[in-house]
């Protein structure tokens, strides 16, 4: 059973890889995350109580004097660290380093990062401190950790002395037994936005395609990218690094293209669509990538990079029309879905003998009839597509869902999962269009 510390947990692909990790890879989970607008607690709502599951509340990129809580976080972990009597300083490294020390894991999957390109553009700042110096400290934490472990030949000498002392108790023996040097990992998680803009019959992104980020946030992921590696190459620390393409699924942030273009439809609102809707994305069903990053991390390479993407690129345009389709669909098969006021107002004109006897409209109006074209995005990319071949031929690595059965999927989540999106957008985030500046 591996231990792995996920950073980022909560949020939408590290929600969905928690879980993966726990009820079908039988991992135990360390969660870190900082709970920003996008971390839900009620995306993990059913590994509550769950023994594999742990949660740690951190700010990876708080300044040293400002951590929040963390005397009081780090109290259960002083026993582990070295100077157990003293009090530890309210720094994030301390706490890091705390926190390694009373879970001991196996790895690190790290996938905090702000991600959403709109936001990076309004406040750019907190993509640099979460994404480039957040990265910065849990490399230092996870670099003391690795530095501290045992070498695997005395790790193994460790254990037979152990397992011969018949009267220890099984939970002491577990206890005793460690990770090593050679077994640590650290996989760094990014995204193929990081190489810049495709041409239209260009060949899709490889592991070797120059770096070229043309948003905030695409540049603090290169950064920390670049970080990473670096803290491969000159420590030594055993690093992986991951770029994969866009993700869809279940428990995404309405913020995103597809849960905006859904909720949008189920609210009778404009459906915005940036510039002509011909920008071109490859997408990924967010549990094909959580199954790649395990894979990545249990049989990848040290040093190497995998690019991980859904083989299915759309136009933004074309996707919308599908989930409208599918929408339409659901309506007419099931009749679960009542047609919005708005959305009647637009489309459906009632015969004036409904009218006037104020009889039901039968008319079904399509929420494709929702799309509103809108101005693009500032330095929007035209195209990105993931060539997987690497992950493919190394790894043994395909993506299970294509278009219409992700497609699918994701929908019929957003339906059947109203509550967690309603309390999302009870908040102070409204689908309100961000990223204009």
């Amino acid at each position: 059973m591996h231990k792995i510390l996920v950073t980022g947990g909560s949020g939408f692909i590290g929600s969905n890889l928690v879980r993966l990790l726990i009820k079908e890879k039988g991992c135990t989970v360390i969660n870190l995350d900082k709970l920003t607008y996008a971390g839900n607690p009620e995306s993990l709502a059913d590994l509550e109580g769950d023994p594999n599951y742990h949660f740690e509340q951190i700010d990876l990129a708080q300044p040293e004097a400002e951590q929040f809580e963390s005397k009081v976080r780090v109290q259960g972990c002083v026993a582990a660290t070295q100077n157990s009597n003293s009090e530890l300083e309210h720094t994030s490294g301390n706490l890091l380093n705390a926190i390694f020390q009373k879970y001991q894991p196996d790895a690190v999957m790290h996938l905090a990062a702000e991600s959403h390109v709109d936001r990076s553009i309004d406040g750019p700042g907190e993509f640099i401190q979460t994404n480039v110096v957040g990265t910065f400290n849990l490399l230092q934490a996870s670099l003391q950790y690795w530095r501290g472990l045992p070498e695997a030949d005395a790790q193994s000498r460790s254990d037979t002395l152990v397992a011969s002392e018949v009267d220890k108790k099984a939970t002491e023996v577990s206890l005793l037994r460690y990770p090593n040097k050679e077994t640590f990992r650290f996989l760094h998680v990014s995204t193929d936005e990081v190489y810049g803009s495709l041409a239209p019959d260009a060949p899709g992104f490889s592991e070797i395609t120059p770096y070229d980020p043309h948003s905030p946030y695409s540049a603090s992921k290169a950064a920390s990218d670049h970080l990473a590696r670096a803290w491969a190459d000159t420590y030594g620390l055993p690093v992986l690094v991951t770029n994969c393409s866009n993700n869809y699924g279940p428990y995404q942030f309405p913020e995103k293209l597809i849960p905006v273009v859904i909720l949008k439809c189920l609210r009778g609102e404009p459906i915005p669509v940036y510039g002509k809707g011909e920008n071109i994305r490859d997408w990924l069903y967010v549990t094909d990538h959580a199954e790649a990053l395990y894979t990545v991390l249990t049989k990848g390479r040290i040093g190497e990079t995998y690019n991980i993407g859904g083989n299915n690129e759309q136009t933004n345009l074309d996707l919308i029309k599908q989930i409208c389709a599918i929408l339409d669909e659901e309506i007419k098969s099931s009749g679960a879905l009542p047609c919005p006021a708005k959305l009647g107002e637009r489309r459906a004109e009632s015969p004036p003998e409904q009218l006037k006897t104020k009889q039901p409209i039968t008319v079904q109006p399509k929420y494709e009839s929702l799309i509103t074209f809108v101005t693009d995005r500032p330095g929007h990319d035209m195209r990105y597509a993931i060539d997987s071949t690497k992950i493919r031929d190394e790894l043994g690595w395909e993506p299970k869902e294509d278009f219409a059965s992700g497609f699918r999927k994701t929908v019929q989540w957003y339906l059947d999962n109203q509550s967690w999106w309603k309390d999302i957008l009870s908040g102070s985030y409204k689908l309100e269009r961000l990223g204009k500046s």
